[in-house]
Order: C-alpha cells, then structure tokens, then sequence
C-alpha cells in the first residue's frame, strides 16, 4: 500500500475572508482580539520522540538524529502567558553558552498569532527564521503533542551542526524551551 501524501492543504479554502473583520472575540467579549481568525485551529496529530542518552544509543547501536543542547522553564502572570517563551529563552541560550545568533532555526508554538508577534518583538528574533513552514495557526494545534511536533520539526528541517530553538506556553502562565542541535 502507498504512503498518503498530503497533495494540498484544503483548509485555506473554507475561509470566507470578507467574514474575517466580523468575527467575534472568543474570550473577552469586550474589546477582544482572540477570534477564529488568528487562532489555532484544534486538529489531530502525532509526533514521536524517543530520547535517550549517548552511552544507551551507542549500546543499542542508534544512530541519533539530533542531541539536546538545553532547555529551560520559565513562568509569569497567567495573563501574561503569551510573553512566557520570552524568558525561557534567554535561560536556554545561558545554559548552551550560545547566542540568538548562533540559532539557525526558532520554532514558537502559536496557539494565538500574538504569541509568536510578541516572543520576536521581546527576543528581538529575526522573523525570516521562525516558524519558517508554518506555525500552529496554519499546521493547526494538536493539543498535548504541539510540543513534539516542534521538536520534530526542527530535528528534520535543520542541517547537520545547525541548532534550533523550540519554545511553547504551558497552561497557567508557564512556558517550555529546547535547545537542539542536528547531528
């Protein structure tokens, strides 16, 4: 039996975009600017990631794909949860000894486009290099393995040596970020 190929991305094509300025917000009915339109859309999915450490991959003759370097937690107001990435970051980039220069590649989740907006206006990122195939907003929010899929994603778009940055906001305020380089 063949693989399934995803061919085209048919959800662009459901959107009546003269409804787009319409739309209602979702969570603060009053001056809200959450709505359909620039949040995820919650969909399936499936992601894998097996860690272990060098001495077990070399036992089981594993040939890694890629190593993490770091990762880092960090937590503020929930209100403010979608700035949290925003200091996560600068704890893993401490922990590596590296740069935002050094990093080829940033993957931010985007359950609400604010979200990504404001981690590059705060982290001073160049946009070119995050979420350069998409984020969650296009690729839809697989809701519990978001976090693998970012992961996953920079594993297979990096280049061997490259590093990459994934970060992602938690429930309450909380945010995670990872730190891997391309083997």
């Amino acid at each position: 039996k063949p693989d399934v190929v995803v061919k085209e991305d048919e959800e662009y094509k459901r959107v009546d975009f003269s409804k787009v300025p319409k739309l209602k917000a979702v969570f603060q009915k009053e001056n809200g600017t959450v709505t359909a339109a620039n949040a995820s859309t919650l969909n399936d999915g499936a992601a894998a990631v097996v860690l272990m450490t060098a001495d077990a991959a070399r036992r089981l003759n594993v040939k890694p794909l890629a190593r993490i370097a770091a990762f880092a937690d960090a937590a503020v107001e929930p209100i403010d949860f979608p700035i949290a990435p925003a200091y996560a970051v600068p704890k893993v980039l401490k922990d590596a000894g590296l740069k935002k220069e050094d990093i080829t590649m940033w993957e931010v989740n985007e359950a609400f486009s604010v979200v990504v907006l404001a981690n590059i206006k705060m982290l001073e990122l160049d946009p070119q290099k995050v979420n350069i195939n998409g984020g969650a907003v296009s690729l839809g929010h697989p809701i519990g393995m978001s976090g693998a899929r970012l992961v996953v994603h920079l594993t297979h778009a990096l280049k061997q040596g490259e590093y990459g940055l994934a970060s992602i906001c938690n429930g309450g305020g909380g945010a995670s970020a990872i730190l891997i380089q391309k083997l």
